[in-house]
């Protein structure tokens, strides 16, 4: 059964009515376009951005740079692209038209060489998750971007999805008890199933450019909410097995993941499929006294001691806090600091887990975490 927010209880209705974000400093014009370039297209989410931001007023593309070119003129003539914004190299695309920020749709490899380009530029840059395929890439991303002073964000579908920030509210809020366990679910059948596009699956199933198969791919997605849950906390251990439940269709990578990650007192199951009927990006979220389990993008069920689960609508998220380019304006325009699931230093965090869970996952052991990198 659902229920409609003004049948919630008090306590409820204080909880999502709540703002979740620090109040945050106007922008001097709301009009002022942000000046962006693309960098790649063999990442298959430039078509979703392409299709709902090309005509965005809040932006404008000054430059799109990919070394395919058949790939460029295929997408030049689909989204009926001026040719003249076109570059085949990321340097030139810089030199010429001077973005203020890029975002990123190339493999996973090759961030930190964007980011280091970049950050010599003193442009800013959002990427697809996740950040890295290892570690040492990771921490080589964060040192480009010190020393070029410059913001790196890194964008996942669930960072604008109202029920996580709902399970986030109430945990922070204290309305469940210290957190115990997190289960998250990231998956669908497969991206060949899917049918992604020829030049997305090519990486997507190549273990250097991606880092692995669905545990980089999805296992992402729940290393970074947990990680946001618990302020940043690293992991004291993960543990991961991985599988090839179709080595004829993915003969390189793994298609099923799980990670365990334990906390001196809570635990995190993070489960990536490329193997499930249906696609799903949800959460559980476990305290001493209650419970929260998000419900797609907009919903969440909830349970408190002595009380019945009730499924109600999420509160809205405010701006700047609702898309990945209403929160890249306000990094670049105003000066808002990059906090929650899309800054670097969360993200960093979320590779060394995943990192540590290929090794675990090479190794059959359970992987240590350093107190300190």
């Amino acid at each position: 059964m659902r229920y409609c927010s003004f049948l919630v209880s008090g306590l409820f209705l204080a909880l999502f009515a709540s703002a979740p974000f620090q109040a945050q400093t106007a922008p001097a014009d709301d009009r002022t376009p942000l000046r962006v370039g693309i960098v790649g297209l063999v990442h298959g989410h430039v078509q979703g951005f392409l299709e709902h931001s090309l005509h965005n007023p809040a932006i404008e593309i000054v430059g799109i740079a990919e070394p395919d070119q058949s790939l460029t003129a295929q997408y030049a003539t689909k989204y009926a692209i001026d040719r003249r914004l076109l570059f085949p190299d990321l340097e030139e695309m810089l030199d010429r038209v001077h973005p203020q920020a890029v975002l990123v749709y190339t493999n996973t490899y090759s961030h930190r060489q964007v980011v280091e380009t970049c950050a010599r530029h003193g442009v800013h840059v959002m990427m697809e998750k996740p950040l890295a395929v290892s570690l040492e890439e990771a921490l080589a991303i964060k040192k480009a971007a010190d020393l070029g002073k410059i913001q790196v964000l890194v964008n996942y579908e669930t960072t604008w999805y109202a029920s996580n920030r709902a399970a986030y509210d109430l945990v922070h809020e204290k309305a469940l008890g210290e957190v115990r366990k997190v289960v998250v679910h990231d998956g669908h059948s497969g991206p060949k199933e899917i049918g992604v596009g020829p030049e997305f699956l090519s990486w997507l199933t190549d273990p250097k450019l991606n880092g692995g198969g669905a545990l980089f791919d999805f296992g992402c997605y729940g290393a970074d909410l947990m990680t946001w849950l618990m302020d940043g906390e690293r992991p004291e251990t993960v543990t991961a097995i991985t599988q090839q439940i179709k080595p004829e269709i993915y003969p390189r990578v793994d298609d099923e993941a799980t990670i365990i990650l334990t906390y001196p007192k809570a635990q995190a199951i993070l489960q990536a499929s490329w193997n499930w009927p249906f696609d799903r990006k949800d959460m559980e979220v476990y305290g001493q006294t209650g419970y929260a389990i998000t419900v797609k993008r907009d919903d969440i069920r909830v349970r408190r001691a002595g009380g019945q689960e009730q499924q109600i609508a999420a509160k809205p998220l405010p701006t700047p806090y609702d898309s990945s380019l209403s929160f890249l304006r306000a990094v670049v325009l105003n000066g808002m600091k990059p906090d929650g699931p899309s800054s670097l230093e969360t993200n960093v965090t979320v590779t060394e887990i995943l990192d540590a869970a290929r090794r675990s996952a090479a190794s059959g052991k359970t992987i240590p975490l350093r107190s300190s990198r």
